[in-house]
C-alpha cells in the first residue's frame, strides 16, 4: 500500500499532467496513474520506419510570446524546451472543395486573415474584419482564456449558434464554407454547435500556428520531467479498477487491476467521465446528473492513414489541408454517405530530416462513425502491428485505405509512387490507446440549444474527488489546459491561481 499523497491523478493525459504540476508547483504530494505504455493520452506518438507519427495533436495555437498558450506553458516551464516549426503564416490552414483549384488559406494574424482571404473575395474585407473581432470578443468572454480575468461564462455567448452566427457575417457562401472549413477541429458540427466552440478553437490559430517538431508526445514528456522535478510520481500499467469510500462516502484510496492501492487525500480523474462514473458507482451520484450525460452524443470518431515516403519523391507542404467534396458539406462534415467515403479530409505532411524541401510522411485523417468497426467492438488491442481482431478487420481497413487514397490521388496524382509504407488506424485504436468514448475525437456533441447540457463543474459530489479533460467542457491543447487550470482553482483557489500567472505576463 502506497499513502499519505496528497493528490492522486487518474489517467495522463495532458488535462491530467497539467494539475498535477499545478499542484506540485504548489509543494503537494503528487501520483499520477496512468494504464497505458505511454503518457499522454491524445499527446501519444508512435513510430514507424524510424519516423514519428501523431495520434491527436497536429498543430498547435497561442504559442507565440505573450499568447495564452505560451503563458500557460511558461508557467509549467516547458515552453522554453519545446521543439517548435511555425507553420506558413499566409496560409497554416488552406481549404479546397472539389471542382475549385483555389486553396483558400487561413492566414497568421488578424490583419493578414483578413489580406489574404480579400484576395479571393474583395467585397467581403468589411465583413472578414467583422469576424476576426467577433471571435476575439466571443474568446476574451471565456474564463482563463486570456489566461487570467472572467470567473464565469457569459450565458448570451454561449447560446450564440455557429450557422447562424456566420450567416449573419456574411452572405456569400463559398466564404461561409472558407470561414468553417477547418471544422475538423471541433467535429465538423457547424450547423449545431455553439459558436464559442468555433471560435476559441480558430482563434488561437489565427494568433500562431506551430508544429511540434518530434511530435507532441514532447509536450507529456516534458511535463512528466517537471513533475518528477518537483518530487511527483508517475507510474504507467497502473489502470484503476475500483475506488474505495470510507462510511461518510469520502474517496480514500483505489485499487489498480494488479491490485495496488493508492490513498491520497484528493483525487482527480482525467479519464472517459463514463469511466469515472462507473468507478464512483451510479448509486452514489443524482439521478438526473447520470441522465444527462448518459444522454450525451459522443463527437464521431476518425480513420487515419499514415504514409511513410520514398525519398525525394513529394514535395514538403508547411499547412495542413481541409478537402471537401463540396461546399455544403462544411455544415455537417461528419456525416458522409459509407458509398462515397471520404468526403472530407484532413491532410498534413512532415518534412525530411535529410531531404530539405521534401515531405518524409503524410497523414490523412477523415471521420468514420464507431459503427463501422463495431462487429469489433468486444477486441482489444495496444499491441503494434498485432493482427488479433482477424481477417476481415484487415479486408475492412485495406478497403478504406485504398478509397482515401483513391481521393488524395486527384490532388496528387502521383501518389501511389511515392508510398514506401502504410499505416492505419481505426475508431477502435483511438479507443483502445487513448481511452475514448467509442473512439470519439473531442468528447461529446455540444448543441446551442442548450449549451450548458454538456457543461460539467470540476467539482463533484464526491467531496475530494475533481474532474478535468476533454469529457469536460472545452477540448484540444488549448482548452484541456484552461480546464486543468480551472480543475486546480477548486483545489487551491482561485486567487492563487490567478497570482501565479500573473507573475508569466
Amino acid at each position: 500500500m502506497k499513502n499519505d499523497y496528497d493528490i492522486l491523478v487518474i489517467g495522463s493525459g495532458l488535462g491530467g499532467l497539467v494539475s498535477a504540476l499545478v499542484l506540485a508547483k504548489e509543494g503537494m504530494k503528487v501520483c499520477v496513474l496512468e494504464k497505458n505504455n505511454q503518457y499522454g493520452g491524445n499527446l501519444q506518438t508512435f513510430s514507424r520506419d524510424k519516423l514519428i507519427f501523431d495520434t491527436g495533436v497536429h498543430y498547435l495555437g497561442g504559442l507565440s510570446k505573450g499568447q495564452n498558450l505560451n503563458r500557460f506553458f511558461s508557467y509549467l516551464e516547458i515552453m522554453d524546451d519545446l521543439e517548435l516549426q511555425k507553420m506558413d503564416e499566409d496560409g497554416y490552414d488552406r481549404i479546397s472543395f472539389e471542382g475549385d483549384e483555389v486553396e483558400y488559406p487561413h492566414a497568421q494574424g488578424y490583419q493578414n486573415f483578413i489580406e489574404q482571404l480579400t484576395k479571393y473575395f474583395p467585397e467581403e474585407k468589411e465583413n472578414l474584419e467583422n469576424y476576426c473581432e467577433e471571435i476575439q470578443y466571443v474568446c476574451s468572454q471565456f474564463p482563463r482564456y486570456n489566461v487570467v480575468g472572467n470567473d464565469h461564462y457569459n450565458e448570451e455567448i454561449l447560446h450564440l449558434n455557429t450557422k447562424r452566427f456566420i450567416e449573419s457575417v456574411t452572405h456569400n457562401k463559398k466564404l461561409q464554407s472558407v470561414l468553417l472549413g477547418s471544422n475538423f477541429l471541433y467535429a465538423g458540427d457547424s450547423e449545431n454547435i455553439p459558436f464559442y466552440v468555433h471560435a476559441l478553437t480558430v482563434n488561437s490559430y489565427i494568433q500562431s500556428a506551430y508544429k511540434c517538431v518530434k511530435g507532441g508526445s514532447q509536450i507529456s514528456k516534458l511535463l512528466i520531467r517537471k513533475l518528477r522535478k518537483y518530487g511527483a510520481e508517475v507510474h504507467k500499467h497502473s489502470e484503476v479498477s475500483e475506488f474505495i469510500f470510507n462510511e461518510s462516502n469520502t474517496l480514500t484510496s483505489v485499487k489498480t487491476k494488479t491490485g495496488k492501492i493508492f490513498s491520497a487525500q484528493q483525487f482527480i480523474s482525467n479519464i472517459e467521465i463514463r469511466s469515472t462514473i462507473k468507478l464512483i458507482g451510479e448509486e452514489r451520484l443524482k439521478k438526473s446528473f447520470l441522465n444527462r450525460v448518459m444522454s450525451w452524443k459522443p463527437v464521431s470518431s476518425c480513420f487515419s492513414i499514415y504514409l511513410v515516403l520514398k525519398p525525394q519523391s513529394l514535395p514538403n507542404f508547411n499547412y495542413n489541408i481541409y478537402h471537401y467534396s463540396s461546399e455544403e458539406l462544411v455544415w455537417n462534415a461528419f456525416q458522409y454517405n459509407k458509398k462515397s467515403w471520404p468526403e472530407t479530409y484532413m491532410l498534413s505532411s512532415t518534412a525530411s530530416k535529410h531531404h530539405p524541401g521534401y515531405a518524409e510522411s503524410l497523414t490523412a485523417i477523415s471521420y468514420m462513425d464507431f459503427d463501422e468497426v463495431k462487429e469489433w467492438a468486444d477486441t482489444f488491442n495496444t499491441v503494434s502491428d498485432d493482427h488479433e481482431r482477424g481477417e476481415a478487420y484487415e479486408k475492412f481497413k485495406f478497403e478504406k485505405t485504398e478509397k482515401m487514397i483513391e481521393a488524395l490521388e486527384k490532388r496528387i496524382s502521383n501518389l501511389r509512387h511515392a508510398i514506401k509504407n502504410i499505416y492505419t488506424s481505426s475508431p477502435l485504436s483511438y479507443r483502445d490507446y487513448i481511452g475514448n468514448f467509442e473512439g470519439n475525437m473531442y468528447g461529446y456533441m455540444k448543441s446551442s440549444e442548450n449549451p450548458l447540457k454538456t457543461m460539467v463543474s470540476p467539482r463533484t459530489k464526491i467531496d475530494n474527488l475533481f474532474l478535468t479533460g476533454q469529457s469536460v467542457n472545452m477540448h484540444g491543447i488549448l482548452g484541456v489546459t484552461i480546464g486543468a487550470f480551472n480543475t486546480c482553482a477548486e483545489i487551491i483557489g482561485k486567487d492563487t491561481i490567478d497570482n501565479r500567472l500573473r507573475e508569466m505576463i
